[in-house]
């Protein structure tokens, strides 16, 4: 018997696989009209694919859910999208969404096809009648410059958008360069999607780390009780590659979900990167968890300034780390150039072992 999301919700709660929150119950209703819609029309063809002679679709508009970190937005998708009966329906995050449009722009442009974007929304659009996206963000220009005609295409076939974000839609790409050509793109989203507040005063993320133990040695006898840090913060995701561009370029998270990035240290200290590399991770997740610091050394030098960078954007961002290492950060730098200088490094990795560290809990930080 198909149950509701409010059902689903309340079973939930029943089981205590997730805590009672008015906030999140009140959304319940309106991501439930959308997912009747698109159950009972599957299969019909709406917007501008519905035929030259055949009554259009009209879709119902649809969801901007934004509000602060941790009060269980993704949590909500992830059960919109998962009790969805359509098999049209993609949930994915939107830097990884908009790197993938660049990608195939670009494949079009050595094609010689003079207006990319159209045949590339259209692959979109052939594949999908739900696109839900987790943490809408919009800092980069090449992403602000063609989100208005990509998004216009995609609600004039009909796509249905649920979307979250930690911004309202007047906050996104706030202060970009030519902001002004940015603009219209906002009002089309208040056109288009219902722009809800989840205004919960709880912050489940920061709640399940609170007296947690975030810092791990030995690291290679913890590798279980990561893994289920993992899947607590993420719900059981899988996790997929995030892609952030950085000057012309782009860097890879190679596990992120719900805000959360998964990596290990060589993935992130081996690779020629840089304070801006680090500030864009910084930027761009909520917690990190980085697996297998070794200890350090005029040996691998290069990959411990590196480290010492990581930690200090880190740190500036109020980014909570998660990690396993080979020993106290005390005892992982103990001899050689800059031993010295990472005191300073293993102080702040005790700092955000405490309990109250992390972003504060402010909407659209």
């Amino acid at each position: 018997m198909r149950q509701t999301l409010t059902e689903i919700y309340e079973s939930r709660v029943a089981a205590g696989s997730l805590r009672p929150d008015p906030a999140q119950h009140a959304v319940l209703p309106a991501l439930e009209g959308l997912r009747d819609w698109l159950e009972a029309t599957q299969g019909r063809r709406t917007g501008l694919f519905a035929g030259l002679f055949a009554k259009p679709v009209q879709p119902p508009r649809g969801l901007y859910l934004w509000g602060g970190v941790g009060r269980g937005k993704s949590m909500l998708m992830d059960l919109f999208t998962e009790a969805t009966a359509i098999t049209q329906k993609r949930r994915v995050h939107f830097h990884a969404f908009m790197q993938e449009i660049h990608k195939a722009i670009h494949v079009a442009r050595q094609k010689g096809v003079e207006d990319p974007i159209v045949p590339v929304a259209d692959g979109v659009i052939r594949d999908t009648r739900l696109l839900a996206f987790d943490e809408m963000q919009i800092t980069d220009i090449t992403d602000a410059m063609i989100v208005g005609r990509l998004f216009e295409r995609l609600f004039a076939a009909g796509v249905v958008v649920v979307t979250t974000s930690n911004r309202v839609p007047e906050d996104l790409y706030l202060n970009g360069l030519n902001r002004q050509l940015f603009l219209p793109f906002i009002d089309m989203l208040r056109a288009r999607l219902e722009v809800v507040e989840l205004e919960s005063p709880n912050d489940y993320r920061q709640h399940r780390l609170q007296g947690a133990k975030v810092y791990f040695h030995p690291a290679g006898q913890v590798r279980g009780e990561i893994g289920a840090i993992w899947d607590d913060l993420t719900g059981g995701a899988k996790g997929e590659t995030l892609r952030l561009p950085v000057n012309g370029r782009e860097i890879e998270l190679p596990r992120f979900a719900n805000g959360v990035a998964r990596a290990s240290f060589w993935e992130l200290c081996a690779r020629p990167l840089g304070p801006g590399d680090f500030l864009a991770i910084a930027g761009a997740v909520r917690v990190l968890i980085l697996e297998d610091i070794p200890r350090l050394s005029a040996s691998n030098y290069n990959e411990a300034k590196r480290f010492v960078t990581l930690i200090d954007a880190l740190y500036e961002e109020r980014v909570r780390l998660i990690c396993s290492a080979a020993d106290e950060p005390e005892r992982l730098y103990l001899e050689g150039t800059g031993a010295f200088e990472f005191e300073r490094t293993a102080s702040r990795l005790r700092e955000m072992q405490s309990a109250d560290w992390g972003k504060p809990d402010l909407n659209g930080a």
